[in-house]
């Protein structure tokens, strides 16, 4: 059947993962090299998750398309033999020269290739590479067309000049500051297409109209007192939310949902696309309702409140508005767990949960306990 004659209900979700992992942070770099090598089994959360997806969806409901394979010194648990790439200067190298952006683009022309016209369902750790899938479903349906909705902890729209110019002015003014002089943030790095970065991407490159950018969940939003700091390096971090805000992309924080019960189901209904793409950062759980993420530097929601997000973009989804495509993404495999496997964790199940809930009908699922 060609994409063109395809109608919404005949499309499905189709599930395929990429566990690039680039992350420079010191911790993670330690952890890499110091697990042994039995634990690279479990390096791919797709696995984890499609477990679960064929255990408890009717098959008929979904297809898989595997995953798009990384060098294995850039995955979460690399094998023994290629943790001698697993450097600082090495991962530099590769988010300094726009790695993050050729496998977003990788990601997208998979899309193209062997999901599209169905809807790519994305199971993966660097969130940069949400940018590539949806850039390429933009290709299918117009930036007029389609709204962005990403839940998570931060906004992902900071060049690396602005993140890093915050903190050397916390470092400098802060005398209980948490962060790390040595922090490679602070090496003069250039502006790279990265997982704290991409949506500025897409907003630049009009992939994505900023009233058609909804971010829920927030927790990196600056307090109040921040915006009247005289100095640029601040000025110029409260400036990168200012103009999103001034530009029309809706942000609800963390706050918001704690504050008013009603703010997710009023901003939900101020989508007026014909077609959506959801983006989950499992951060937005971090420290209460599941361990298994990369960033963890603010305490996310619990799973109750993660559930009820997922509900109200379901009922979205009952309305006159067609599902684009789908991600979860930001996977620590080295912590993560399914609640009923390795650990008491439930991060993976968690994550299964909301790709039931957003995907798929009641009658799509096997166990209905």
């Amino acid at each position: 059947m060609c994409w063109q004659a395809m109608t919404a209900s005949d499309r499905r979700p189709v599930f395929f993962g990429c566990a690039l992992d680039p992350d420079e942070r010191d911790e993670s770099i330690q952890e890499k090299i110091h697990l042994s090598e039995t634990d690279s089994q479990k390096s791919d959360p797709y696995s984890e998750i499609m477990r679960l997806v064929r255990q408890e969806l009717a098959p008929e409901t979904w297809e898989e398309r595997g995953v798009i394979d990384v060098p294995p010194w850039l995955s979460p648990i690399p094998p023994t033999i290629a943790r001698k790439n697993i450097t600082l200067d090495n991962l530099i190298y590769f988010i300094d020269g726009n790695g993050c952006r050729d496998f977003a683009q990788a990601a997208g022309k998979f899309a193209e290739e062997y999901i599209f016209p169905n809807i790519p369902c994305m199971i993966g750790v660097d969130h940069s590479l949400t940018g590539g899938v949806f850039g390429s479903s933009v290709s299918f349906y117009r930036p007029a067309e389609i709204s962005l909705i990403v839940v998570d902890s931060h906004v992902d729209s900071l060049p690396t000049s602005v993140m890093s110019g915050a903190i050397q002015y916390d470092m400098a003014t802060n005398p209980e500051s948490m962060h790390d002089p040595n922090d490679p943030f602070l090496r003069n790095r250039p502006d790279s297409y990265n997982a704290s970065s991409f949506l500025q991407y897409l907003l630049e490159d009009g992939a994505v109209d900023p009233e058609n950018l909804y971010l829920i969940g927030i927790s990196d939003f600056p307090p109040k007192r921040a915006f009247r700091i005289k100095d640029d390096r601040i000025k110029n971090y409260v400036d990168c939310y200012s103009t999103l805000k001034r530009n029309g992309v809706k942000i609800l924080t963390k706050k918001d949902l704690s504050l008013s019960p009603a703010a997710l189901n009023n901003l939900i209904r101020r989508v007026k696309t014909p077609y959506v793409y959801i983006s989950i950062d499992m951060d937005i759980g971090a420290r209460n309702a599941l361990g298994g993420v990369r960033f963890q530097n603010y305490q996310g929601i619990n799973e109750n409140q993660i559930y009820k997000i997922a509900k109200s973009l379901r009922k979205l989804l009952d309305q006159d508005i067609t599902l684009a495509g789908m991600d979860v993404m930001e996977f620590n495999p080295r912590r993560a767990g399914s609640g009923e496997t390795q650990s008491d964790d439930r991060t993976y199940r968690i994550a299964f949960n909301l790709i039931k809930t957003i995907c798929f009908p009641p009658e799509a699922f096997l166990n209905r306990s």
